[in-house]
């Protein structure tokens, strides 16, 4: 959704890393809504900066050393909304490291709020800004997976040239999954679903592994559902799951 899946059809408020020239050519939309509980407000001053990814320096050839606790594998979601499905890969594979990317600022205080609750800071990290900085940043090969999960579809013509997904960005997902790692892609608007695939179909990096229509039709296992998909399905939208692999 930057590659943040933040849904926001608002216009931006209050401030931003990619404020400026910058701004307009960002992939999210605004950066806040209603003002934060004081809870989350404090979460936001103490929580978020223990675990905010440093982009100043390298990263590590091995991001199991990005986290408190062993990790046998790594996954990124990009643009997490207000992290249930974040929340939920956490708590279903002790095993599993995540990076959780999201520039609205009221989906990461709500996303804090759920790592303190269940005691997930030591197998997550967060970057509260554009996820293309982050994906320049990560080492080659060094992702299992990467969802982007109902991202916001940019309906009107003139904005299709901030849809996340683009040769430019897929050449990036493509540079930092491992061989037989998974992209994974859910949206409810046709157009954006269409455009997706055929830019995926089009990229000599990724195979699509859908077999039957279900394949698509169907979220993969596991899933938690989130309430951007509830959103959809109460207004008569239907979601499409696409799945990828890196050759």
């Amino acid at each position: 959704m930057t590659g943040t899946a933040e849904r926001s059809r608002d216009v931006a408020a209050g401030p931003s890393p990619a404020d400026g020239e910058a701004r307009a050519h960002a992939f999210y939309g605004r950066r806040k809504g209603k003002p934060l509980r004081d809870g989350h407000s404090d979460l936001m001053e103490t929580l978020l900066p223990q675990l905010a990814l440093d982009l100043s320096g390298p990263a590590p050839a091995d991001l199991g050393r990005l986290f408190d606790v062993p990790v046998t594998r790594v996954h990124l979601e990009s643009g997490f909304g207000g992290g249930e499905h974040l929340i939920a890969m956490a708590l279903a594979d002790p095993d599993l490291g995540l990076i959780g990317v999201e520039p609205f600022v009221n989906g990461m205080a709500k996303a804090l709020a759920a790592i303190e609750r269940h005691g997930l800071a030591g197998r997550i990290r967060l970057h509260n800004a554009d996820s293309v900085p982050l994906l320049d940043w990560l080492p080659p090969a060094s992702l299992d997976r990467l969802y982007l999960l109902y991202p916001d579809p940019w309906p009107k013509k003139r904005h299709w040239k901030r849809r996340f997904v683009d040769r430019a960005n897929l050449d990036r997902i493509a540079r930092v999954l491992r061989p037989g790692a998974e992209f994974r892609f859910a949206s409810d608007w046709a157009d954006y679903v269409d455009w997706t695939l055929a830019r995926l179909l089009a990229h000599e990096a990724f195979r699509w592994t859908a077999a039957t229509a279900d394949d698509w039709r169907r979220p993969w296992d596991g899933w938690p559902g989130t309430r951007y998909e509830a959103k959809a399905l109460r207004e008569g939208r239907v979601p499409a799951y696409l799945r990828v692999e890196r050759r």
